[in-house]
């Protein structure tokens, strides 16, 4: 299974991408963009490649297994690569009726024989969006998503999902921890970029959620650094 499976999950502009930006051995990350060769707002060494079909994500998966220098995969985003798939695929079908099952089995097959099987660390970005739940007459926050796999969502792939928030410095003040920084720009700013970690009772219709016992309610809130992340989770897992 994957090193580290990690879904980085917010609205547009709340820091996923440039979340990356520390990663270690630059070299060794294989970066896939599906959001039309958008670039990342930070200079890099990572290996990029422009996805135009969804498939080439399967053929990236298996490729960075044959790889000893590639470490971490990361695709980014989530629903830009299922929105492909639908545009790519589904479409332009004579049998929507059957792609849109395709549609389905792609990505669980992306779930189930790629990333289940990668020896590397998988990282995984995506938007979200506020949709009432009918049943329960409230709002969730998810990542929103066609067909079938909209039933269990799909965050039920995950265990690690970190909600990438904007929030305001004054908020942040009781959640000390080594892996929160407040600089003088913050304090400026009057706001910090940040991971939150855990649900909090102004965001339990979020699906933000770890193993038991990773985080401290302390740690609530991080910086907004994979890289902190990945050390956290490589400790966790090895106690």
């Amino acid at each position: 299974m994957a090193k580290n499976l990690v879904l980085l999950a917010g609205t547009s502009a709340s820091g996923k991408s440039s979340s990356l930006m520390n990663l270690r051995d630059q070299t060794g990350v294989m970066y896939l963009c599906c959001e039309s060769g958008k670039e990342l707002p930070f200079p890099n060494k990572f290996k990029q490649y422009t996805i135009t079909d969804p498939m080439q994500v399967y053929e990236a998966f298996s490729v960075a297994e044959t790889k000893d220098d590639v470490h971490t995969i990361v695709v980014d985003s989530l629903n830009f690569m299922m929105d492909m798939y639908e545009s790519v695929h589904v479409l332009p079908s004579t049998n929507t009726m059957k792609m849109w099952g395709e549609y389905s089995q792609f990505f669980k097959n992306l779930m189930q024989q790629y990333v289940a099987k990668s020896t590397k660390n998988v990282i995984f970005t995506a938007h979200t969006k506020d949709v009432l739940n009918e049943s329960e007459m409230v709002m969730e926050t998810k990542v929103p998503v066609k067909g079938a796999l909209n039933g269990a969502g799909i965050e039920a792939w995950f265990t690690v999902i970190i909600g990438c928030k904007r929030v305001p410095t004054k908020k942040l003040e009781p959640f000390k921890n080594s892996m929160l920084e407040i600089t003088e720009d913050n304090i400026e700013d009057e706001f910090k970029y940040v991971y939150q970690t855990r649900l909090t009772k102004e965001t339990v219709n979020e699906r933000i959620r770890g193993p038991i016992g990773m985080f401290k309610r302390s740690e609530t809130y991080t910086d907004n650094d994979v890289q902190k992340l990945l050390d956290h989770l490589t400790e966790y897992y090895e106690m």
